[in-house]
């Protein structure tokens, strides 16, 4: 089942250290030389092992147009304060990436800014991490004002705890990974510098918030109901996007393509419309602070009527990642709302036998290919079944008493019809099911 993209080809110089092959890459330009060091902890539970937890850092790299030169593998009891690794393993990996004559170092786990200065006047190469590298990722992808800034807050974050004691990367003005600097703020400026841009950018980013709610709100007033698209990175949220409603919104064999937000209407084939949304993609250990900086366009998952998680069901870990995505849901709050799961990318998967068997364990779900336009009949039916079942009609007499009960309808429901009375109020109303309770002393039998 699914599929994995196989590593370089590679050269053992330790058990858990290995060195690609030089490759022959199709541009004139250098890419930067990167080698990578997977931290594996011996005590941890979760599910991603280290096969996966290099694949996904070959992809980061990938995805910053840098080049895999070689690798290893770190197995730890404990973090050394110092080095974050052992030195004995340290100096494996100064050897090995000295050879290869690597450019920059990435960690697959967050370093201290202590431990980052002390790695690289140790080994004197450039040393980052795994936020740093997707960071980096974020401010290449970032178009729109709203999108750079908040890549702009989630890199001043990273760096604001990381001031003191840091040593050469914080003159880093260069070319390559990890120095793609915050925009007109200079990574030389003291804390409180940074403190005031950090405020100044969370308070753009509230105006951004406010604007995004009147949007939603005059979709609210329409009645048409909205579906956000989530997923893991590179599951193929943008391409279904494009493919239902005839959008221009990027895609590419890569991760975390899309960072900003884009809602495109799409008629479903009994004529309802609906807003189909799509936003920035979840990874597992997603640093919290990424989430919170782009909150302002994940607010639009909070107003969904209903979540359309997309799977990339071809990855052999895909439940692993559904799990990554919930726990972000959760950590969003909008993890109880109505969801849709459509496996994607069938048209990768080999054996499909067992697709007949998932579909069981899911009470609403579609089997789909959105590059190539399978089954999309059948995410229709599925769309249109969830979004009847989310809303009943309704015939009310409401006392004058109670003006708080219309306030509800307009903020939760769809009124398409009101009458003022000299004691009561008649209202004709679509009512989410989950509020139906509280209007049931007032129908009109």
């Amino acid at each position: 089942m699914g599929f994995r993209a196989p590593t370089p080809n590679t050269l053992n110089l330790t058990p858990h250290i290995v060195m690609s092959k030089t490759h022959t890459l199709p541009t004139t330009l250098p890419r930067e030389k990167v080698f990578i060091v997977v931290i594996h902890f011996k005590n941890d539970r979760s599910p991603w092992g280290t096969d996966e937890l290099l694949y996904e850092m070959q992809e980061l790299v990938k995805a910053c147009e840098a080049e895999v030169i070689g690798h290893a593998v770190c197995s730890l009891a404990d973090i050394n304060p110092k080095y974050f690794i052992g030195e004995g393993k340290l100096d494996e990996i100064m050897r090995a990436a000295g050879a290869l004559g690597t450019e920059t170092i990435v960690f697959s786990e967050d370093l201290k800014g202590s431990q980052q200065r002390n790695l690289e006047e140790k080994i004197d190469i450039k040393t980052i991490d795994r936020t740093q590298l997707i960071l980096d990722i974020f401010a290449k992808r970032a178009t729109s004002r709203e999108g750079k800034m908040q890549v702009e807050l989630a890199q001043l974050e990273y760096l604001l705890p990381r001031l003191v004691g840091r040593g050469i990367e914080l003159s880093r003005q260069g070319a390559g990974i990890g120095t793609l600097g915050p925009g007109e703020t200079k990574l030389e400026a003291d804390r409180r510098r940074i403190s005031d841009r950090i405020a100044k950018l969370k308070r753009a980013l509230i105006d951004v918030e406010k604007k995004r709610a009147l949007t939603r709100k005059r979709r609210k007033d329409k009645g048409v109901p909205v579906v956000s698209l989530v997923g893991y990175t590179n599951a193929g949220k943008s391409t279904l996007l494009n493919t239902l409603t005839d959008a221009d919104a990027l895609t590419r064999d890569g991760l975390f393509t899309t960072l900003d937000s884009l809602s495109r209407q799409l008629t479903l084939t009994n004529n309802q419309k609906m807003i189909l949304s799509d936003t920035v993609g979840f990874m597992h250990a997603l640093p919290h602070h990424l989430i919170e900086s782009f909150k302002a366009t994940l607010e639009e998952l909070q107003e969904a009527d209903v979540l359309m998680h997309v799977v990339d069901v071809s990855r052999s870990n895909f439940k692993d990642r559904m799990d990554a995505v919930h726990e972000v849901l959760e950590d969003l709050d909008v993890a109880w709302k109505k969801v849709l799961y459509v496996f994607n990318k069938i048209d990768q998967v080999e054996d499909t036998d067992w697709l007949d068997q998932l579909k069981d364990n899911y009470e609403h779900c579609a089997f789909i290919s959105a590059k190539q336009n399978i089954n999309l009949d059948e995410l229709q039916t599925a769309l249109i079944t969830m979004l009847s079942s989310l809303y009943m009609y309704v015939e009310l007499e409401i006392p004058m008493a109670r003006m708080d009960l219309i306030n509800v309808l307009h903020e939760q429901g769809k009124v398409s019809h009101i009458t003022y009375g000299e004691n009561t109020i008649e209202v004709e109303a679509s009512i989410p099911v989950q509020v139906s309770n509280v209007f049931k002393p007032f129908l009109n039998k």
